[in-house]
């Protein structure tokens, strides 16, 4: 069992707000991108080409499902790394949200969904900074 830290003011990590936020976050930024990503192997939610702007299918070598496949291979890759380096792993997450907005704009349309991913960014940048806080340096693995 891990060792718990406990605050100056009494509480232990656990219990700290800011934690809970925390994992709440690396937990969703964890799941949500692997499942999105392996659905785009098997379009069961949506089908995922109809989210690919043509200026991007154009630049993109092969065809638009190809190009899905390739999205969800990062996905699920991305949600590796925020399971194990949260901070590293939040902003490559913001970034690829960064990403799937552009090409949604350029879509032109579903600019509810670009909104939508645009405080995802937000949540991932989030996690990112409260990973600062909470993640293990590789010098305390060390020791």
């Amino acid at each position: 069992m891990a060792a718990v830290t406990v605050r100056s003011h009494g509480t232990s990590v656990r219990e700290d707000p800011a934690y809970q936020a925390y994992l709440t976050l690396r937990t969703g930024f964890v799941v949500a991108p692997i499942l999105f990503g392996l659905d785009k192997f098997t379009n069961l939610l949506t089908e995922w080409t109809a989210y690919l702007a043509p200026a991007i299918d154009r630049v993109v070598p092969g065809s638009a499902s190809g190009a899905m496949v390739a999205v969800g291979i990062i996905e699920i890759v991305a949600g590796l790394v925020v399971a194990v380096r949260p901070k590293v792993g939040g902003y490559l997450v913001a970034a690829w949200l960064a990403g799937i907005i552009a090409n949604l704009l350029l879509l032109g349309d579903h600019y509810d969904v670009a909104l939508r991913d645009f405080g995802l960014l937000l949540a991932a940048l989030a996690l990112a900074r409260l990973a600062t806080a909470f993640q293990p340096t590789h010098d305390a693995d060390a020791a």
